[in-house]
């Protein structure tokens, strides 16, 4: 059975050669480089490789993983073997997620040009299918995986193999039937054609089908008016809802005739179903949709922690991908945790550990080039200054002969600021955040104070006991002039109390807190943290204790507005599931313009009490879970077990709001699991609410396995049918996993219950 995608493509010359296989090193470090024998599957979508000694299948990979290709020593790995291959013979396949780089040299330059030339012509082609294609490939990938003997059709035996990989538990006359219903030729196997029936046969939604039949008079197609009543009443579509569904029609409805007569079957049905617009996130949060112009501290930041680190921070491997990697999803505020280092050259690592070590200088170039790739908005450098007088005017250097004007290394207008500027102001900006002599001078060039003696690293407020005599013991030292000038508008300065703050902060100035003390600052009474970062940044970390760089939970500090909340990014789990849920908004940015409560000094919320808010309006979500489609197995699960799903639904919030409901399970259903239950909660602050899906795998005797998670913001959520597109847990796609949902939200104003949900 023919790949879709493979039918698009023109098999040109390079991929030609791809399938013929080709023998390229992969190199894991400086003394690991091994020839591997790799080649392209005849669906176009695959790629294996295995050893040229032992002759075993080593791995394979789709082309739907590798995220790009960079060519020549773009990677520390080829970079560090620059003596021995040209960089014409090499080039870096990048994966998406936290998979690691494959770094690969080639024979010839003709042998990597065809490759690199080779692969982003398949991975744009897989980037550019629609619904109906990812759909396609998906029946012919599980085509490829169950045709065992290769003969291009597929016998009784091997679709019951095939129904177990998918997680589908159904007996053997069922199964059967289906199989002789789609068995037109009667030849005892299936090909082509006849399995997409079998598939489309064994994929029948009929909890779609019923809802098409409700608003189809004919119950074969959906008129323009019916396909608008079904928009206006169940998915409260209101504007413009004639031309949104004419739209729809056109994008969405793979029948030609239909298309002409503004109707939709119920494949178009469905396939609108699956899109963007028929998700539970809202599209129009996907574009810039908030206001950029305000100073930076009232908005949420996407702020990453040990950046450097791609695992933990005792002997974790440093890296200049972490930066990389970082950037790429977004993040506005990295770390760069600097030590003097050999030859007069300042290196980045996480002291007194075992982790490795990388030069400051190619963190900042790597900066400099992916900073603007996926946000205009400002980056902001963290910078955990351990570093000498002499390395600190090294890095000053850097700073300004690698970034050049990226670097802000003045205020906007000259004048020293009444307030912070806003991400608008700032586009295409690098501002470094450290220790700074004295204060900002305007241009008329008022005097500077003293020069600074004392703690010149970063991360002094530990509140962590032994953490801060280890500190005080450090031997105090001078901040070198030149590194100084390139703070501006991020200060670093000791907190003392908030009405300290109050009373001596300039706007440029703000203070960093590990989990730990910033969580005791918002125990304090009333809502005096909140005030404070109505006007300041703040910045928190995870405490050092945590060796395994695991997190803390960041829902805590945005409920009282704290704005670089720092997380390590290289560590997978529900932390960073709520960072991607909050920042997947806006154009992912990295900016979130924090609720107009949370944005003035004389703010009266309190995450605490929110009933006393101006505005106050609770609200109730209701959420029926009816299906499942197309779970994936779980990883390591003995081969032929069948998931077991069950629904949890989570709100993060305020307090009051935390909380959490599940279905029960379903018996030996991945694949099309029903549970038709409505889970209700209710939710006194909709602004700062996040809502997690979680699907996993339940087990009587121990913990239950993760399948799959989707988070998002309360307010990005959409009413009416929606799917849930199922994330991994780093966070990657897993098409075509989904959640089939009925959602509503109604305004209400009953008083404060305090029972869950």
């Amino acid at each position: 059975m023919t790949s879709p995608c493979f039918a698009r493509l023109q098999l040109d010359d390079n991929l030609q050669l791809m399938q013929s296989g080709s023998v390229m090193r992969k190199v894991k470090s400086r003394n690991w480089k091994k020839q591997r024998y790799f080649k392209l599957q005849e669906d176009c979508m695959t790629i294996w490789y295995k050893s040229k000694k032992t002759g075993n299948t080593k791995s394979t990979f789709s082309i739907s993983d590798i995220e790009t290709v960079r060519e020549g020593h773009q990677s520390e790995i080829l970079q560090s073997i620059a003596d021995e291959f040209e960089p014409e013979l090499c080039f870096t396949i990048v994966f998406y997620g936290r998979r690691a780089n494959l770094d690969l040299v080639a024979s010839t330059a003709e042998e990597a040009q065809c490759w690199i030339q080779g692969l982003e012509k398949l991975v744009e082609t897989v980037r550019n299918m629609d619904q109906k294609e990812i759909l396609d490939q998906w029946i012919a990938d599980w085509f490829q995986k169950a045709d065992k003997n290769r003969d291009g059709r597929m016998n009784f035996k091997e679709v019951q193999d095939l129904l177990k990989m998918m997680n589908v538990d159904m007996n053997e006359q069922h199964a059967n039937r289906l199989f002789q219903m789609a068995d037109k030729s009667e030849s005892g196997t299936l090909e082509g054609d006849e399995f997409v029936m079998f598939y489309k046969a064994l994929t029948q939604r009929d909890e779609v089908l019923k809802i098409f039949q409700d608003f189809s008079k004919d119950g074969k197609k959906l008129t323009l008016l019916e396909f608008v009543d079904f928009l206006r009443q169940e998915q409260l579509e209101v504007e413009n809802t004639e031309e949104f569904a004419m739209d729809l029609i056109a994008r969405h409805e793979p029948s030609e005739t239909a298309k002409k007569l503004h109707a939709l079957s119920i494949d178009g049905f469905l396939i609108y179903l699956c899109s963007a617009e028929g998700s539970i996130f809202s599209v129009s949060h996907e574009p810039l949709f908030q206001d950029m112009t305000q100073p930076l501290c009232h908005y949420f930041i996407s702020s990453s922690h040990n950046t450097y680190l791609m695992e933990d921070q005792l002997r974790g491997q440093s890296s200049v991908e972490g930066y990389i990697r970082a950037l790429k999803r977004g993040c506005r505020c990295v770390e760069v945790d600097t030590w003097d280092g050999p030859n007069g050259e300042p290196i980045v690592y996480h002291g007194h550990t075992f982790t490795s070590k990388i030069f400051f200088k190619d963190v900042i170039s790597a900066i400099n080039k992916y900073a603007f790739r996926v946000s205009d908005y400002p980056v902001i450098l963290s910078l955990e200054n351990h570093c000498g007088v002499d390395q600190q005017d090294t890095m000053a250097q850097h700073l300004k002969s690698i970034l050049g004007d990226k670097l802000l290394t003045g205020t906007l207008d000259g004048r020293i600021p009444v307030q912070l500027p806003s991400p608008e102001k700032l586009q295409g900006k690098i501002i470094v955040k450290g220790k700074k002599i004295g204060r900002l001078q305007d241009s008329s060039g008022e005097q500077a104070e003293d020069s600074y003696m004392g703690e010149i690293s970063e991360e002094e407020d530990g509140g962590e006991g032994d953490e801060d005599k280890k500190r005080s013991k450090k031997s105090k030292d001078r901040l070198s002039q030149e590194l100084s000038d390139c703070i501006i508008y991020c200060k670093s300065v000791a907190f003392e109390s908030f009405k300290h703050a109050r009373t001596n902060y300039k706007p440029y100035e703000m203070s960093s807190f590990t989990e730990y003390k910033a969580r005791k600052l918002v125990r304090e009474p009333g809502n005096e943290f909140v005030r404070h970062n109505a006007c300041h940044l703040t910045r928190v970390y995870p405490t050092g204790l945590r060796t395994d760089s695991s997190n803390y939970n960041p829902q805590d500090m945005w409920n009282v507005g704290c704005q670089m909340v720092a997380l390590n990014f290289q560590t997978a789990g529900v932390e960073m599931d709520l960072n991607d849920g909050l920042f997947q908004q806006n154009r992912r940015s990295g900016y979130i313009l924090k609720p107009s409560f949370m944005r003035h000094v004389e703010s009266n919320f309190n995450p605490d009490q929110p009933q006393n808010t101006e505005g106050f309006s609770p609200v109730s979500l209701s959420i029926q879970v009816i299906s499942a489609q197309q779970l994936p197995k779980v990883e390591n699960s003995k081969e032929g077990s069948i998931v077991d799903p069950l629904v949890r639904v989570e709100i993060f919030g305020v307090s009051i709001d935390q909380s959490k409901q599940e279905t029960k399970y379903i018996d030996n259903n991945g694949f099309n699991p029903i549970w038709n239950e409505t889970l209700q909660f209710k939710i006194h602050v909709p602004e700062l609410a996040l809502v997690r899906f979680v699907v996993e795998d339940y087990d009587k005797t121990t913990r239950n396995d993760f399948i799959g998670q989707y988070t998002l913001p309360f307010k990005s959520v959409k009413s009416g049918y929606r799917h849930v597109h199922l994330l991994s847990k780093d966070g990657t796609k897993i098409p075509p996993a989904t959640l089939f949902v009925f959602i509503r939200i109604t305004d209400t104003s009953n008083p404060v219950q305090e029972a869950e949900g």
